[in-house]
């Protein structure tokens, strides 16, 4: 019987070939679209699993929530914490630190090169599951020169992943140094938290830095280091909350409360003026990816944002099915009289449904096949378009197959369902009269096509929201120079001494117009310094800029009170400070005029014998953004010392092509540094990238509108095709009668148009409170205009009208005498 359904089924299949090519292209579109997207979410919520105690492993971490509710968490912590914690809590088997380093210059077969590194604890390799091609796990960072390269960098550097014993020289602040490669690790996978090409031992950082040595058992000092924890079987230490925050309360005395608070879990501290409780928590490692809680470290994802990803998908998979539902029914049309012959000779209705389900499953797995290899045409692209890496595989993922199968027989026999069921209802004598045909008008497929216009509506309007939004963040003036500013750093030269000499050779370069210098950079991965500074007894967290004298015009800032930096002013270099609006108007309480000649001072410490420093404000400079749009400004300060070490040399260049003044700026650069390379961004890049987030997420949704509409418009064109064949003999009389081509296509659209207009009706204001919590997110934002959601609507009206005229206008053209006598 099956087999008979599936000849039958290929035979009407092939009769109709326009129209079965329509729906198998369709629904294989959706079917594609949606099994990237569902890719992506599988690999989002899979991060970090391919650990094998993954969920044994913690990462410890500061979660501060202030009176109005308000959190922010941090894992970057002490030096002290991992072997503390450890030998604390007997629940911590292993406890392991994580130092993020600056990129370091390495010597090679290759040359010098600028390479990122990861320092750990020895205990690395027995808490993650980071197998090893060569070497032994448990001495691979044993020793402080020892380097562990994953196989491709191996390759890289040596030509070969057999590189165990070799050497490669590696600066430090003492100069190139040889380190040993004591093992060769298999690549790092997708999607994991923790990643390395080049691992080298903590116990380096301990034996080559003395400042962090010093800090050992200083708690009130950190260097960005993340401390994980591997817990023992049946540990409950994460839900321990008080003693966790009694461990805190030992090494942090002065934020002790009272009882209260420890019962409430949190430690009483002082602010910005107001009560913060402060408190250690165990991150589960399997959280981190999707935890925007702390989001300091790592490739950080909201899972809000996935959620609303797979909604997306599942809205192009519902117009994608409603497509394949109208195109099934038009398909359909033609065989009333067939339904009445089978019923004559004896074919019951289960045996009709069974028969027109089967059609219905059998395209939908040729569309599932399709969409498989459509969706592996366009993997690159869509990784790209992702800002990650993403691989179709069924093994690694295996969810996948049992999803994509689910989908395929579910959207089969859903969009299969109606025709089958109406046309095997038919009376077999009023078929048989053509009494019968199957309305392309009523309430149901009216609902179908009005819902695919309302998803894509809906989705035409964010995207367009998102796109605006993000070309507000690009094009906002930020209150400083971005544009034709080079950033070089300089972490890795002596640049106190280096600096004045190369200024003084590049400044009378006609094609830069300002040099000037700082110890941090500005944009997406540069971070800051803060500390905490006390005024009239009020505490206040400051973000901190030390600068050269040069900095503050030649970045285009204004001074809107007081005057800038003089180096021959002694007190410039001591204790003379610059601080922003924010400051003033928001911590101080003050106007910039009222501001200058006050004096703030650095906060104290506790178990800390450093006195407190006094700065007095000489200058009140406008308000710029440095981090994200969608924070406020915070309260700056910029300072100026003697001994100022710069970092980032800041070089404003003249409009024009910058490849000629680059080069010389390198030509300058060796002079001074013949052994490391120039290592230089442009500062509107590294500004643009805290928004490629918001630009990644508007592209996916374009493309997505894009495709809605288009399957939006195949199932129009289906329902305008079932609607002509409907009104055949109508449009004949219509013709004879004296009727123009026009009329005739107006007569058949108009019922359409009123649907789509019905859809921008009903998407308008969903839309619009969607798009405006999303915008609620960013401090600073646009204003959601009229005219997004008018032109929106124009632009689906039309494209509508051109889609159903194209049905309407072979129906009008046809011959008049053809449509009677089918009649």
């Amino acid at each position: 019987m099956l087999r008979h359904y599936l000849r039958i089924a290929i035979r009407n299949l092939a009769k109709q070939k326009i129209l079965t090519f329509i729906n198998v292209s369709g629904l294989s579109l959706g079917l594609a679209c949606f099994s990237l997207i569902l890719l992506f979410a599988v690999s989002e919520f899979n991060f970090d699993k391919f650990n094998t105690r993954a969920g044994r492993i913690f990462r410890v971490a500061e979660l501060a929530t202030r009176d109005d509710g308000q959190q922010r968490g941090n894992a970057q912590l002490n030096v002290a914490l991992a072997p503390t914690i450890k030998k604390t809590f007997p629940d911590v088997e292993e406890a392991v630190r994580i130092s993020v380093a600056d990129k370091k210059y390495l010597k090679s077969i290759n040359g010098i090169s600028s390479e990122k590194m990861l320092f750990a604890d020895p205990a690395f390799f027995q808490v993650f599951s980071f197998p090893l091609i060569a070497g032994n796990p448990g001495a691979a960072l044993a020793e402080p020169y020892g380097v562990v390269l994953t196989r491709t960098k191996a390759k890289q550097l040596f030509g070969t992943e057999d590189a165990v014993g070799k050497t490669l020289s590696i600066k430090t602040d003492s100069g190139f140094h040889p380190f040993t490669v004591t093992a060769v690790a298999a690549d790092m996978p997708l999607n994991t938290s923790v990643s390395f090409d080049i691992l080298g031992s903590y116990r380096f950082l301990e034996v080559s830095d003395s400042d962090r040595v010093k800090s050992s058992d200083n708690w009130h000092m950190t260097y960005g280091d993340q401390t994980f924890v591997l817990l023992r079987p049946g540990s409950r230490l994460p839900q321990q909350n008080k003693s966790l925050q009694a461990f805190r309360r030992q090494h942090f005395p002065e934020e002790g409360g009272g009882k209260g608070k420890e019962e409430a879990g949190g430690i009483g501290k002082k602010e910005g003026g107001g009560k913060t409780s402060i408190q250690y928590i165990l991150q589960p490692l399997l959280s981190i990816h999707t935890d925007t809680s702390i989001s300091d470290a790592g490739p950080i994802t909201d899972p809000k944002n996935i959620y609303i990803l797979l909604g997306i998908a599942s809205g192009i998979l519902l117009i994608a099915s409603i497509n394949f539902t109208t195109l099934a029914i038009a398909r359909s049309a033609g065989r009333a009289r067939e339904v009445g012959v089978r019923k004559v000779v004896g074919g019951r209705r289960r045996q009709l449904i069974g028969q027109f389900l089967t059609e219905s499953v059998l395209l939908s797995i040729i569309s599932t096949m399709v969409g498989c290899l459509l969706a592996l045409l366009l993997l690159p692209w869509f990784s790209r378009l992702a800002g990650r890496p993403l691989e179709f595989s069924f093994g690694q993922f295996p969810q996948l197959a049992w999803m994509m199968a689910g989908l395929t027989v579910l959207v089969g026999l859903l969009a299969g369902f109606y025709p089958a069921l109406v046309l095997s209802g038919f009376n077999t004598i009023e078929v048989l009269k053509a009494k019968i045909k199957l309305g392309g008008a009523n309430l149901f497929t009216r609902s179908l096509v009005t819902l695919q216009f309302v998803l894509s509506i809906g989705l035409i309007i964010a995207t367009t929201v998102m796109i605006r939004q993000v070309n507000f963040m690009r094009s906002k003036d930020l209150g400083l120079i971005k544009e034709n500013v080079l950033m070089i750093h300089t972490e890795d030269i002596d640049a106190q001494s280096a600096y004045p000499l190369i200024r003084a050779v590049l400044v009378g370069d006609p094609a830069i117009r300002g040099i000037s210098a700082a110890s941090i950079g500005l944009g997406e991965g540069q971070g800051y310094m803060g500390g905490a500074y006390d005024f009239a007894g009020k505490r206040t967290s400051v973000i901190e800029y030390p600068v050269d004298e040069h900095f503050i015009p030649v970045m285009g800032m204004r001074l809107v009170a007081g005057r800038n930096f003089d180096r021959a002013i002694t007190f410039d270099t001591v204790n003379n400070v610059i601080v922003n609006e924010t400051l003033v108007h928001d911590d101080l309480g003050l106007t910039p005029e009222q501001a200058i000649g006050k004096e703030i001072k650095t906060a104290a410490r506790p178990r800390s014998n450093a006195r407190p420093q006094v700065k007095t404000i000489i200058g009140v400079v406008r308000d710029f953004n440095f981090e994200r749009l969608n924070k406020k400004v915070r309260p700056q300060l910029f300072s100026m010392s003697a001994n100022f070490n710069p970092a980032v040399l800041f070089v404003h260049l003249r409009a024009g092509d910058p490849t000629p003044v680059l080069n010389r700026i390198a030509a300058v650069w060796r002079r001074f540094s013949p052994d490391i390379p120039l290592n230089y961004s442009f500062l509107d890049e590294g500004l643009d990238r805290f928004y490629k987030s918001e630009a990644r997420w508007g592209n996916i949704i374009a493309c997505a509108g894009v495709i809605s509409i288009f399957l939006a418009c195949l199932g129009l064109f289906g329902l305008a095709a079932l609607a002509a064949a409907n009104r055949l003999k109508e449009i004949g009389i219509r013709r004879v009668l004296g009727a123009s081509t026009a009329t005739i296509v107006a007569l058949l659209t108009t019922s359409f148009i009123k649907l789509v207009l019905v859809a921008a009706i009903i998407a308008t204001p969903v839309a619009w409170v969607i798009m405006n919590r999303w915008l609620r997110d960013f401090a600073y934002r646009i204003d959601v205009s009229g005219w997004i959601f008018a032109v929106t609507a124009l632009v689906a009206l039309v494209i509508a009208f051109l889609t159903i005229s194209i049905q309407a206008l072979r129906a009008a053209r046809a011959n008049p005498v053809d449509n009677l006598r089918v009649e």
